[in-house]
C-alpha cells in the first residue's frame, strides 16, 4: 500500500481546491516578466502563504518553465518550524500529496543520504511542516514529471547541508530548492535594511554571516552558499520584498527573497 504524506496546509497557505490553486499559481506566474536569461541549478524561494509571498516565489519559478522537460529531480530543503531535532530529516513516505496530485519520492537518493551521519528518517518533522509543501504546487505547474527528495532541516551545519547537496547533485536534471523567508516582524524600513544585508551575503556566497535573525531557513541557505562557493556558481537576486509590499501593513513585516544560482558562464548581470 502506498505511504502518502497528505497536504497539511491546503486551505491555509494556499487553496485546497484543485481549480482554485491552478488558477492562483498560473495567475502569479502570468504576472512575471523575465528581465534576463538564467539557467537555474539552485534557487531560494519563500514559503509564506501565497497571498504574502506567492508573487516573489513566482518570480523565480517562472524561470523554470524553459527547463520543464530537463529538470527531473528536486532536492527540496526547508526549515523545521514545529519539531526540534539535530541534523536533517528525510521522510518514509512514497508520495507527497497536494491538491494538484502526488509527487513521487526518490527512494534511491534517500538511501544514499542515510549513509551520512546526522541524516535520519523522521516523519514527525514532515507531518505538519509547511516550508516544503508550499513549494510543490508551483513546481507541479512549471515542470513536467519529477521526483522529490524532501528534507526538513533541524540544527545542522552548512557543511552537512553542502555535503547533502553534493551527494545528490548531478547536473541540470537536478534542481536544488531552498525554502526560506527572510527577516521576521520588524518595521518596514528595518526589514528592508536587514534583507538587503542578507541579499548581499547571498551574492557574496558568504555562508558564515546569515543566522536565524536574517532568515528562518538559514541552515539550508548557508549550506547552499558553501556548495555554490565550492562549485564556483554565481548567485543573482530576482526579487526581494516583504509583506508590507504584498498583503500586510508596514508596522511588522516578514521579508521574502527570490534568488537563482547558476554556472558562471550562464549568469547574466541583472539590469
Amino acid at each position: 500500500m502506498e505511504n502518502i504524506r497528505p497536504a497539511a496546509v491546503a486551505g491555509l497557505f494556499y487553496p485546497a481546491s484543485n481549480d482554485e490553486l491552478v488558477q492562483l499559481v498560473n495567475n502569479e506566474l502570468s504576472q512575471v516578466t523575465l528581465k534576463s536569461q538564467h539557467s537555474p541549478l539552485a534557487i531560494i524561494v519563500p514559503h509564506a502563504g501565497y497571498i504574502y509571498s506567492g508573487a516573489i516565489a513566482a518570480s523565480v519559478f517562472k524561470y523554470l518553465q524553459n527547463f520543464r522537460s530537463i529538470i527531473k529531480r528536486i532536492l527540496l530543503i526547508g526549515p523545521s518550524h514545529r519539531v526540534d531535532f539535530q541534523g536533517l530529516a528525510l521522510s518514509n513516505a512514497d508520495f507527497f500529496q497536494t491538491p494538484l496530485g502526488k509527487v513521487r519520492l526518490d527512494k534511491n537518493s534517500q538511501v544514499k543520504l542515510l549513509n551520512i551521519p546526522d541524516i535520519q528518517l523522521l516523519d514527525q518533522a514532515h507531518e505538519n511542516e509547511h516550508s516544503l509543501e508550499v513549494q510543490l504546487p508551483f513546481l507541479q505547474q512549471v515542470l513536467d514529471s519529477f521526483s522529490l527528495i524532501p528534507i526538513v532541516a533541524g540544527r545542522a551545519s552548512a557543511e552537512l547541508v553542502a555535503q547533502t547537496i553534493d551527494t545528490i547533485w548531478d547536473g541540470e536534471e537536478t534542481l536544488i530548492v531552498i525554502s526560506s523567508d527572510l527577516s521576521h516582524y520588524h518595521d518596514y524600513k528595518t526589514a528592508q535594511e536587514l534583507d538587503n544585508t542578507t541579499s548581499k551575503a547571498i551574492l557574496d556566497l558568504d555562508y558564515t554571516s546569515i543566522s536565524s535573525a536574517n532568515a528562518c531557513g538559514y541552515v539550508g541557505i548557508n549550506g547552499l552558499l558553501l556548495f555554490a562557493k565550492n562549485r564556483h556558481l554565481k548567485a543573482s537576486i530576482i526579487d526581494v520584498r516583504n509583506s508590507g509590499d504584498t498583503a500586510g501593513d508596514k508596522n511588522s513585516v516578514v521579508g521574502y527573497g527570490g534568488y537563482i544560482f547558476e554556472e558562471q558562464s550562464h549568469a547574466v548581470k541583472q539590469p
